[in-house]
C-alpha cells in the first residue's frame, strides 16, 4: 500500500507525521477503541484521530445524527441553521466566544488570528513558545523544532516578525517581550504544549504572560485547539482565571469531522466586519468552500451536547484513566522517565543528557527519542497497542480499565528489556 500510495502522493503521506519508517500505518476501518490494518490486525488506539476523538472511533450518538444530516443535504455553501445552533452551545461553554467564525483546520484558525492580532493593533510581531505547534500557516511555522533557532521551511517570508519565548520561564519570556513591545501585536500560547511534549503551563506563567500582553495593548491568543473540551465542558482557561481576547479551537469541537474555531470578544473581532469598516481597516478574514458546512456542524453540535450530558462521569472516568497512567508509568521505568500531561493525556519522555524534568519543549527535545519511539513500535508489533510513534498518548470514553492494565503490561516488557 505505501509503495502504491508513493505513486500519488508525497513522501506516500497526506500529512508529515504520519510518516514513518520503515512504512506508515494503513488503516482500513476503525470502531470504539480500535483500529484495524489493511492486514486485518486489530489495534487498541492512542492516537484517537490526532487526539480528536474524545468519545472513540464512530461514536452512535455522532453517527446517529450525521446519517440524518447527510440525508438531508452535506453542503449547502449558505448560512444554516444548523451553524446558528451550533454557535448557541459554544458560546455558553466558551466566554469568550461573543463572535465566532468557523473554517476547516486548526491551521486556518491560528492563521486567522494572528490577522485579527495585527490589524486590530497596527503592529507586526507575534510572539509564540519554544516547540509551539499551530499548524503550518507561513505566520507562525518557526522555532517548532529543537533547536529553535533554526529555520523550519523553505518559501517562508515572515519570519523577522516572529518571535520565540521559552516555555514556563517568565522572566526570560518577559525580557524578549519587552525588547519588542512598541511592535508586538500579540501572543499565542497553548495551555498544554501538544506536539512539543504534552507539557502544561503553569498559571503562573500565563498569568504573567497575559498581564504583559494587556499591558501592552496587544492581543493575547489562547490556542485550545488540543485542550478545548479535552479535560472538561469548555476550555481550560476558564480554570486559570485567564482572559484572552481569543482562543481557537479545533478537534474535539467537530465531533471527528474537520473544523477549525475563531472565538473573540466582541470589540476584538469587529474588525473583521464587512459593514462597519472600510477594506483599508478590516482584518479580511474568510472560511473557505466547505466552512460551517452543514456536516460538521451537526456532528460538532451532538459532539458537545453529549459532552455536556455527561460531563461528570465522562470526565471524571477518562481522567482517572490518565493519572493511573501517568502514575504508574513513572512506577514502572523508576528514574529513567519522566511522564508529562494532565487529565486523559499521557507521555512519557526516557531521560538523558543531565534531563530530570520537563518544564518545556527543550527538555522534551533533549530526552531520548529514538528509545520512545522504539517503545511505540513495540506495542504495535507486540501487544496491538497503537501509538503514533513518538507522540502523546489521548484516552477515550471508549476505553476500559482493561485496556490501562494492557498498556501497562506492556510498559513492564519493555522497561525489563531495556
Amino acid at each position: 500500500m505505501f509503495e502504491r500510495s508513493k505513486k500519488y502522493h508525497i513522501s506516500g503521506v497526506s500529512h508529515n507525521i504520519r510518516f514513518f519508517e520503515p512504512y506508515p500505518f494503513v488503516t482500513k476501518s476503525a470502531k470504539g477503541k480500535y483500529l484495524i490494518d489493511v492486514d486485518g490486525n486489530k489495534y487498541t488506539d492512542y492516537w484517537m484521530g490526532h487526539w480528536s476523538l474524545i468519545l472513540g472511533h464512530v461514536a452512535p450518538k455522532i453517527t446517529g445524527e450525521v446519517k440524518k444530516q447527510i440525508n438531508n443535504c452535506w453542503m449547502h455553501g449558505t448560512v444554516n441553521a444548523n451553524t446558528i445552533e451550533f454557535s448557541e452551545v459554544i458560546q455558553k461553554a466558551v466566554p469568550v466566544a461573543e463572535k465566532i467564525r468557523y473554517v476547516s483546520t486548526g491551521t486556518e484558525a491560528t492563521m486567522y488570528a494572528t490577522r485579527i492580532a495585527r490589524a486590530k493593533t497596527g503592529r507586526k510581531i507575534i510572539a509564540k513558545i519554544d516547540g509551539g505547534w499551530h499548524g503550518y500557516t507561513t505566520d507562525l511555522l518557526k522555532s517548532v523544532n529543537y533547536p529553535f533557532d533554526q529555520t523550519e521551511s523553505a518559501g517562508l517570508t515572515d519570519e523577522a516578525h516572529i518571535v520565540s519565548i521559552p516555555y514556563n520561564n517568565l522572566e526570560k519570556s518577559l525580557s524578549i517581550l519587552e525588547s519588542v513591545k512598541d511592535d508586538l501585536a500579540g501572543v499565542i500560547i497553548e495551555p498544554v504544549l501538544g506536539g512539543a511534549g504534552c507539557i502544561p503551563a503553569t498559571k503562573e506563567y500565563l498569568t504573567g504572560v497575559q498581564e504583559f500582553i494587556h499591558k501592552n495593548n496587544s492581543i493575547f491568543i489562547l490556542d485550545e485547539i488540543v485542550t478545548g473540551f479535552r479535560f472538561r465542558f469548555g476550555c481550560l482557561y476558564n480554570t486559570m482565571n485567564l482572559d484572552p481576547d481569543i482562543v481557537t479551537l479545533g478537534k474535539i469541537t467537530g465531533g471527528g469531522f474537520p473544523i477549525g474555531v475563531i472565538c473573540g470578544k466582541d470589540e476584538i473581532m469587529k474588525i473583521t466586519d464587512i459593514n462597519s469598516n472600510k477594506r483599508l481597516d478590516r482584518s479580511y478574514i474568510g472560511g473557505g468552500t466547505f466552512s460551517a458546512n452543514p456536516m460538521t456542524m451537526t456532528s460538532g453540535k451532538a459532539m458537545l451536547e453529549f459532552l455536556k450530558k455527561n460531563s461528570g462521569p465522562l470526565y471524571k472516568k477518562i481522567g482517572k484513566f490518565g493519572e493511573q497512567t501517568r502514575k504508574e508509568l513513572t512506577k514502572i521505568f523508576q528514574d529513567k522517565v519522566t511522564v508529562t500531561g494532565m487529565g486523559s493525556l499521557f507521555m512519557p519522555h526516557f531521560l538523558q543528557n543531565g534531563v530530570t524534568d520537563i518544564t518545556n519543549a527543550e527538555d522534551a527535545a533533549r530526552c531520548n527519542t529514538s528509545i520512545l519511539k522504539k517503545y511505540h513500535f513495540e506495542m504495535i508489533a507486540r501487544d496491538g497497542i497503537f501509538f503514533l510513534p513518538g507522540k502523546l498518548g489521548a484516552i477515550s470514553n471508549a476505553h476500559t480499565e482493561a485496556d490501562i492494565k494492557k498498556l501497562l503490561e506492556a510498559s513492564e516488557r519493555f522497561a525489563e528489556s531495556m
